[in-house]
């Protein structure tokens, strides 16, 4: 890339490309912070980002340059090789929020995609950050699938509120498990714990997370625990979002 260009992209692809594998825009003034042209942008992604959305955008990088009808230069396949090495280690370091991300593309839910954004970039360089948006998330799910079904959320009732409301919208109580369905005390215990998990996440934030002060001594969470939290929340999610869009 010492030219400035970036493969056979032209400004308009490569924000195109960059915009569809990791939901972000290249030509923001977010990246301009080394120059303009396209290889800059990208080494102030690579700097900016996390580990997980460079090693995404590493790996489609790859994936593309193979696909070009180019001839091959001496040791093109050896580098092609620990680039990839490279990116598989970087992607290791996060989680996988691709079943979300295509939720938020169904639901055409703007606020859920950019919460999405923060979650993969805050992960392992802002844990406090990523345990406090994996919370928000709940709540935009709950407020998006009840706003859906008629039911517009009135006032600001907290996670636990809007998690409950959302799974009785859904019939994902356990009282709604019929006591003779085979594995039925199992689909009840698991359907019970879901309301938790917002509980937990929020209690999380309050000692750990983003929005509260705190004593200046206060030792904050490691990525191992964010990780925990938005892993718990993407699951919760994508549960509720697919049952709303089976069941509506």
């Amino acid at each position: 890339m010492e030219s400035g260009y970036v493969l056979n992209f032209s400004d308009r692809t490569f924000g195109e490309f960059v915009e569809e594998v990791a939901g972000a825009d290249i030509h923001s003034e977010r990246y301009r912070i080394q120059g303009t042209s396209k290889a800059n942008k990208v080494r102030a992604f690579w700097k900016l980002e996390s580990d997980y959305l460079v090693g995404k955008l590493l790996l489609a990088l790859v994936d593309y340059a193979g696909s070009l009808d180019t001839i091959p230069f001496e040791g093109d396949e050896a580098l092609e090789k620990r680039t990839r090495e490279i990116a598989t280690r970087l992607l290791a370091g996060g989680p996988s929020l691709g079943d979300l991300k295509d939720q938020a593309k169904n639901f055409n839910a703007g606020h859920l995609a950019e919460q999405i954004r923060r979650l993969e970039a805050s992960v392992e360089t802002d844990p406090s950050l990523a345990i406090g948006t994996a919370k928000e998330l709940i709540e935009t799910c709950c407020k998006t699938i009840l706003a859906e079904r008629g039911k517009p959320v009135i006032g600001t009732p907290d996670v636990s509120t809007l998690t409950k409301a959302t799974l009785k919208e859904l019939k994902l109580v356990p009282e709604g498990i019929a006591e003779a369905a085979r594995g039925g005390d199992v689909m009840k215990r698991l359907l019970s714990n879901l309301g938790t998990i917002g509980n937990g996440l929020a209690e999380l934030r309050g000692l750990y997370g983003t929005g509260h002060g705190k004593h200046g001594s206060v030792t904050g969470l490691s990525a191992r625990h964010a990780k925990l939290a938005v892993g718990a929340a993407a699951t919760l999610t994508v549960f509720l979002f697919e049952t709303h869009k089976e069941t509506r």
